[in-house]
């Protein structure tokens, strides 16, 4: 068995630091989301993708300079707040690996990002090694590619594999991988009624994964 974890608002708690990052970012452009719109909208998508919607809505492509700023608002506001792992997720990582039970890390986030993330948050020891990028296939979520992929590096067969998904389309891109996909929907912000029409199976409490996965 392998439990693959998304990375944002999964294993840290970032989507609204991200996603108010984004949507002051994209103000001089032209595109007034406000942060709920922006993850709306955006959340669980890869950055092409994410991007592509954006540029869809103004009209025109942004900047080529866009995601250096974007970036660098972010990261400092990840420092800023601070970024914090979501409550719970140490615990059930550590119960998952003395189950004897694999995991790995499957995001739309890029590579650099998701290091500094874990790394700020002390989650990078648990994963380093098994982490892998939306940047690595052709297509982000909704498709199943990044999972599918994940499952092969992991020498795992995709029946054999639990997705924990907080966005509507990573649980989307899990069903389409034949995986099961476990929705946690513990934040504010979570589309209950979404991730449970995507066939997500939900819960609020990361405490309870280790025993949701052994059902």
């Amino acid at each position: 068995m392998l439990v693959i974890f998304d990375c944002d608002g999964v294993l840290v708690d970032s989507e609204p630091i991200a996603n108010a990052s984004f949507s002051k970012a994209l103000k001089p452009h032209g595109l007034d989301w406000s942060v709920e719109e922006t993850m709306r909208r955006l959340m669980g998508r890869s950055l092409k993708s994410a991007l592509e919607i954006c540029e869809a809505e103004i009209g025109r492509k942004l900047p080529d300079d866009f995601l250096e700023t974007m970036q660098a608002v972010t990261y400092q506001g990840f420092r800023d707040a601070p970024l914090k792992a979501v409550a719970g997720v140490k615990d059930a990582a550590l119960a998952l690996k003395a189950a004897g039970i694999e995991t790995c890390v499957a995001s739309s986030g890029a590579l650099e990002k998701m290091r500094f993330t874990l790394g700020l948050t002390g989650l990078w020891e648990f994963f380093e090694g098994r982490i892998f990028s939306a940047s690595e296939v052709p297509r982000g979520k909704p498709f199943p590619d990044l999972f599918l992929h994940a499952a092969l590096r992991m020498n795992t067969q995709p029946f054999e594999c639990i997705v924990v998904e907080d966005s509507v389309p990573g649980i989307q891109a899990a069903k389409s991988a034949g995986m099961r996909g476990l929705a946690y929907a513990g934040a504010s912000y979570a589309d209950r009624a979404g991730l449970a029409k995507a066939g997500g199976q939900l819960f609020d409490d990361m405490r309870q994964l280790p025993a949701l996965v052994g059902k």
